[in-house]
C-alpha cells in the first residue's frame, strides 16, 4: 500500500491510469485515469475549511469560554462585582460590630459605650405601620389587641406615646408587664436610669416582652443573672436582677412566657425586683408608654 501511494503522488501533476480487477473472476477490468494534484488540492481546501469552521465556532459561541477561558472584559467585570460584594460584607460587619459594641453596653449598663456608636447607622422604618411578628395574630390567653399608636393615652409621666410613634410600629400595645410587681422606679433617661423596676416576690416569673429570640442569658456584675431577647422590627428587651435564668441564647420565645425567675442578683439592687428595659435600634424606649395599666 505504500509503495501505491508513493507511486500515485510521486508526480501530483502528471495523470495516473489505475486498473481495478476483481480477483478470482473473469470480469473486464476497468481503468480510471486520475490526476493525484486534485486531491491534493482538494483535501487542503477540505481542511482548510473545517478549519475555519471550527475556528469560527470556538470564537463566536460559547465554547470559547471553554478553551480560552474568561475574556478580560468579563474577567473585569467579575472583579467589579467581588469588590463591591467585598465592600457591602465590609459595611454589614462593621455595622454588626456596632450593634455587639451597643448590646454590650446596655447589658452591662456602661452608657459610655453607647455614646461612641453613630445613631445614623441604625435605619429607622417611616411607615405608620407594619405586619404584626409571625403567631401573634393567634390570640391567646394573654393575647393584647392591636390598639392604633395615635388613639393611645399619654403616659403617667406625661410622655406622649404618640412622640414615640415611629418607634412602636408592629408591636402589640399595650402589652401585660413581664412580671406580676409594682413599679417601684420609673424611666429616668435624665439620671440613666433607661427602665423600670418592678417590684415582685423572689422566684416570680419573669415573662417575655414579646416574640424573639434571647440574645444574652449570661451574669453580669451589676445586674446579676441577666437576659436580653431580640424582638422583630428592631426591638430589644433586657430583664435584669433574676435569681435564675430559663433560656439560653439562641432559644425562640413567644410572648408571655416564662424566662426566668425574679430575684435581687447582682451589685446594683435594692431587694426583690425585675429591671425592665426596652430598647429600639440603640434608643431607649419607656417600658411603662407600652404596657398596660398595674
Amino acid at each position: 500500500m505504500t509503495d501505491f501511494l508513493r507511486d500515485l503522488f510521486g508526480r501530483p501533476g502528471s495523470a495516473r491510469t489505475v486498473i481495478v480487477m476483481e480477483p478470482d473472476t473473469m470480469s473486464t477490468p476497468r481503468q480510471y485515469e486520475v490526476r493525484p494534484g486534485y486531491a491534493l488540492y482538494a483535501g487542503v481546501i477540505g481542511i482548510v475549511v473545517m478549519g475555519a469552521v471550527a475556528v469560527a465556532a470556538i470564537l463566536l459561541t460559547p465554547l470559547r469560554g471553554f478553551v480560552f477561558g474568561p475574556g478580560t472584559g468579563e474577567l473585569r467585570g467579575v472583579a467589579e462585582a467581588n469588590a463591591q460584594r467585598a465592600a457591602a460584607l465590609e459595611d454589614s460587619l462593621a455595622l454588626q460590630y456596632q450593634q455587639m459594641a451597643q448590646l454590650r453596653a446596655i447589658i452591662t449598663g456602661d452608657m459610655d459605650d453607647i455614646a461612641t456608636l453613630d445613631p445614623t447607622a441604625f435605619a429607622l422604618p417611616d411607615d405608620d405601620t407594619a405586619p404584626l411578628p409571625e403567631g401573634e395574630a393567634a390570640g391567646g390567653d394573654h393575647a393584647q389587641p392591636a390598639i392604633p399608636l395615635r388613639s393611645m393615652p399619654a403616659s403617667s409621666g406625661g410622655r406622649d406615646v404618640r412622640g414615640a410613634e415611629r418607634y412602636l410600629e408592629g408591636l402589640r400595645v399595650p402589652a401585660l408587664p413581664p412580671v406580676d410587681g409594682m413599679t417601684s422606679r420609673g424611666f429616668d433617661a435624665a439620671r440613666g436610669h433607661f427602665a423600670i423596676d418592678l417590684a415582685a416576690t423572689r422566684g416570680t416569673a419573669v415573662r417575655a416582652f414579646a416574640d424573639g429570640y434571647v440574645v444574652f442569658a449570661d451574669w453580669t456584675s451589676d445586674g446579676g443573672h441577666s437576659m436580653a431577647v431580640q424582638h422583630p422590627g428592631g426591638y430589644l428587651s433586657v430583664y435584669k436582677h433574676n435569681s435564675r435564668l430559663l433560656k439560653r441564647v439562641g432559644e425562640r420565645v413567644r410572648a408571655r412566657e416564662s424566662i426566668a425567675l425574679s430575684g435581687d442578683s447582682g451589685r446594683i439592687t435594692s431587694g426583690p425586683h425585675l429591671h425592665f428595659e426596652v430598647w429600639r435600634d440603640g434608643l431607649a424606649q419607656d417600658p411603662a408608654a407600652l404596657l398596660s395599666a398595674q
